[in-house]
């Protein structure tokens, strides 16, 4: 299992957390820096490279449609033009769909407001589920990506780690059970013993996802640089 001196270098390497590198400010609480987590969400919750997700938010941000009244006022031909520039050509026109979907409905049914979403949800799996039924495509992964940055914020956000989270605190040993609620529950123990001063749990699992998406998934052992507190036994192998 990781040590604290690993586990501070390696939140320092890895903890830094997506709203941050994307110069969103979720601190305050307000509406329109909700709404630029949520639609990098809907990036990052597709299968493409991190990489892809992000230089794709920029190009929304360089064209100034952050807002739900922008996307829709774009329409399909304006964000598929979006999407490629920034490298999302393999889901170009779903994506399109999906996003004039999820607009529409978050103006109808909470006037354009993600805020007003939580507020009327009565507990995490309302929350959830309200989300998910946005749009098509909306599934447990990207849910799980927006509700991360909140955890501690919002009370009704307690959704589960994504599998990537999982695998890497699996081959840390930090998690025995793999069950996504049982994962989370083990997750929060281990940080509450072993916290970083000035880093969060949402730091935490940040990290175990790049962890996870970067090196255990790819079977990158011989680079990993937490190798020495892996318990996989592709360590050996590679």
């Amino acid at each position: 299992m990781i040590n604290r001196k690993t586990l501070k270098a390696f939140l320092d390497q890895f903890g830094t957390r997506y709203p941050r590198v994307l110069g969103i400010n979720l601190e305050d609480g307000q509406d329109d820096e909700i709404f630029k987590w949520f639609l990098a969400s809907l990036l990052f919750g597709a299968p493409m490279t991190e990489n892809t997700a992000m230089k794709t938010y920029a190009c929304f941000q360089k064209h100034d449609v952050l807002t739900p009244q922008k996307i829709l006022e774009s329409g399909w031909d304006g964000l598929v033009k979006i999407l490629d520039e920034g490298g999302y050509t393999r889901y170009d026109f779903k994506t399109a769909d999906k996003l004039l979907e999820v607009m529409r409905n978050i103006i109808e049914q909470y006037d354009g407001s993600l805020s007003l979403l939580y507020s009327r949800a009565s507990g995490p799996d309302d929350l959830e589920n309200r989300l998910k039924s946005l749009g098509k495509g909306i599934g447990s992964v990207t849910v799980s990506i927006f509700l991360r940055e909140f955890r501690g914020v919002w009370q009704k956000a307690e959704s589960n780690p994504t599998n990537l989270v999982i695998l890497a605190a699996k081959n840390l040993a930090i998690v025995e059970d793999e069950s996504a609620a049982k994962a989370l529950e083990q997750l929060e123990h281990f940080w509450a013993g072993n916290q970083v001063m000035e880093e969060s749990f949402v730091n935490f699992e940040t990290a175990l996802l790049r962890l996870g998406k970067d090196f255990c998934r790819k079977k990158r052992c011989a680079c990993c640089p937490v190798k020495s507190d892996c318990m996989s036994p592709h360590v050996t192998d590679g």
